[in-house]
C-alpha cells in the first residue's frame, strides 16, 4: 500500500533541477533518467508530433533541428506580469503557470514511480531574492511558485532559502561553532548564506542574494562576443537626408536573453529587421541576425555561448564560440582573459553580495573558516577567485556542487513530514 503524506524536497533551478526525500536518515536524490539525478528545466513544444518534451529530450530536439518551440529559464519569469498570460503553445491556449506546473509534476510522478510513495507535500526551495531585496515584484513570484505547484497536483507547500538548504547538508557534520559561507550560484540568482555549525545542525546567520546567475554570465558573453557579428554597434543609413544612426541595441539584448528569446520570432521583428539590413552600412551581419530570427536559432546561440564558456573557464587559450549554425565556419575567439574581463561587473556585483551578507550578522572575513560552493555556475574561475580575495583564510570546498540544496531539502523535508 502506497505511503501518504510524504513531503519531497524540490530544488526547481533556472537551469536544471532535482528532488530527494530522507530514507534511513540519509537524503536520497531521485533518479530522473538513467544514471542522472537532474532534470533540465527545459520544454520542446514539437509542431510535429504535438508533444511536449521536458528535460534532455527537449534538449535534444532542439539541437537536432527539429520544428517546435524551446522554452529554458522559465524561473526567471516568476513575478512578472508573463506568468499568468494564455499563449497559444501547441493546441491550447496556457500559461506559464500551467506550464511550469506540468514541470514539476512531472518531478512528482517521477518520484513517486521510483520510491512508490505519494508526495502530496513539497518543500520547496526558492532564491533568497528572485528580483531584488525591497522589489515589490518579490511577494508576487513566491505566490507565482505557490500557484505552480498547486496546480502540480501537491496540497501543500513549504519553502526554504536554497543557500540554506546547502547550509543543512553541508554543515551537519562539520566540527560545532564553525562559521561557513554557502555561495550558491544559479541560472539566476545569487544566493549567500552565512552560518555557524551546531555539531547535528546549523545556525543560520544571515541570508541574502542578487539577481545574477550563470544565465546572466552567457548573456554578458553574447552581447559581447556574439551580437557584434549580427550588427550590434554598427550604423544605419538615414531614410531622409545625410548622417546615420546606430542599431538598436533592444533586439540584440533580448537575443542574450534566455527567458525572452521564444518572443522575438515575430513578423513584425523580421520585417525591422529586413528594413535595417536595407540601410545597414554591413549589410552582411544584419542579413545574419535576419537568418536567426527566420529559422529560430536564437536558443542555438545561446548554447554555443555556453559551451564556449565552459571550455574557457577549463583554461582553452583557444577556446571559441563556434556559429556554423548561422554561417559555415563563423566563430569567434573566447579566451579565458576576455571572459574575466566581460564578467568583471558581475565579479563585483558577487563580492559586494557577500560582504553585504557578513554586515548583516556583524561578522568580519576572516572568521569564516569555510566557503561551500553551491551550483554549476559557482565552477566559473571568477566566482572562487573573487572569495578567495574576499575571504583569505578559509576552506574553499566544492564538494558538492550540484546536490546540496536538494540534499538539504530532503533533510529538511523529513521534519515537515
Amino acid at each position: 500500500m502506497a505511503q501518504l503524506g510524504q513531503v519531497l524536497g524540490i530544488d526547481f533551478g533556472t537551469s536544471n533541477s532535482a528532488a530527494g526525500y530522507l530514507c534511513a536518515g540519509k537524503p536520497r536524490l531521485i533518479e530522473m533518467a538513467t544514471g542522472q539525478s537532474t532534470l533540465p528545466s527545459t520544454f520542446f513544444f514539437d509542431f510535429e508530433t504535438r508533444n511536449t518534451l521536458i528535460g534532455e529530450p527537449a534538449n535534444k530536439a532542439l539541437l537536432e533541428g527539429a520544428e517546435g518551440r524551446f522554452m529554458r529559464a522559465l524561473k526567471r519569469v516568476l513575478g512578472t506580469s508573463l506568468m499568468h498570460e494564455k499563449r497559444q503553445i501547441l493546441n491550447e491556449r496556457v500559461t506559464f503557470v500551467e506550464i511550469i506546473g506540468r514541470f514539476l509534476k512531472e518531478i512528482k510522478a517521477r518520484a513517486e514511480a521510483k520510491t512508490g510513495m505519494v508526495f502530496d507535500r513539497a518543500l520547496s526551495g526558492r532564491p533568497v531574492v528572485f528580483h531584488g531585496v525591497g522589489d515589490p515584484r518579490e511577494e508576487q513570484a513566491e505566490a507565482d511558485l505557490r500557484a505552480c505547484y498547486l496546480a502540480a497536483g501537491f496540497t501543500e507547500v513549504s519553502f526554504m532559502p536554497e543557500p540554506e538548504a546547502a547550509a543543512i547538508a553541508s554543515g551537519a557534520s562539520e566540527q560545532a561553532g564553525e562559521i561557513g559561507l554557502i555561495v550558491d550560484i544559479g541560472g539566476g540568482t545569487s544566493d549567500f548564506s552565512l552560518f555557524r555549525s551546531r555539531g547535528s545542525g546549523v545556525e543560520i546567520l544571515a541570508n541574502h542574494g542578487v539577481r545574477i546567475g550563470g544565465t546572466d554570465f552567457d548573456r554578458a558573453i553574447n552581447i559581447a562576443r556574439v551580437m557584434p557579428l549580427l550588427g550590434k554597434g554598427t550604423d544605419l543609413r538615414k531614410v531622409i537626408g545625410p548622417g546615420a544612426s546606430p542599431v538598436p541595441n533592444a533586439l540584440f539584448n533580448d537575443l542574450a536573453t534566455w527567458e525572452k528569446i521564444p518572443f522575438l520570432y515575430t513578423a513584425q521583428n523580421r520585417r525591422m529587421v529586413q528594413e535595417m539590413t536595407r540601410l545597414a552600412y554591413e549589410p552582411t551581419k544584419l542579413q545574419r541576425l535576419a537568418s536567426v530570427l527566420r529559422d529560430e536559432l536564437g536558443h542555438e546561440l545561446a548554447f554555443a555561448v555556453e559551451r564556449g564558456k565552459i571550455a574557457a573557464n577549463a583554461g582553452d587559450d583557444q577556446s571559441v564560440i563556434a556559429l556554423d549554425q548561422v554561417e559555415r565556419n563563423l566563430s569567434v575567439a573566447l579566451p579565458a582573459k576576455a571572459v574575466d574581463q566581460i564578467l568583471l561587473p558581475h565579479a563585483g556585483m558577487l563580492r559586494d553580495g557577500a560582504r553585504a551578507t557578513l554586515q548583516m550578522a556583524g561578522i568580519d572575513p576572516r572568521q569564516v573558516t569555510r566557503v561551500v560552493y553551491v551550483g554549476g555556475s559557482s565552477l566559473m574561475s571568477m566566482v572562487s577567485n573573487t572569495m578567495r580575495v574576499e575571504f583569505p583564510v578559509a576552506r574553499h570546498v566544492f564538494s558538492d556542487v550540484f546536490t546540496a540544496v536538494t540534499d538539504g531539502l530532503a533533510i529538511a523535508s523529513a521534519r515537515l513530514g
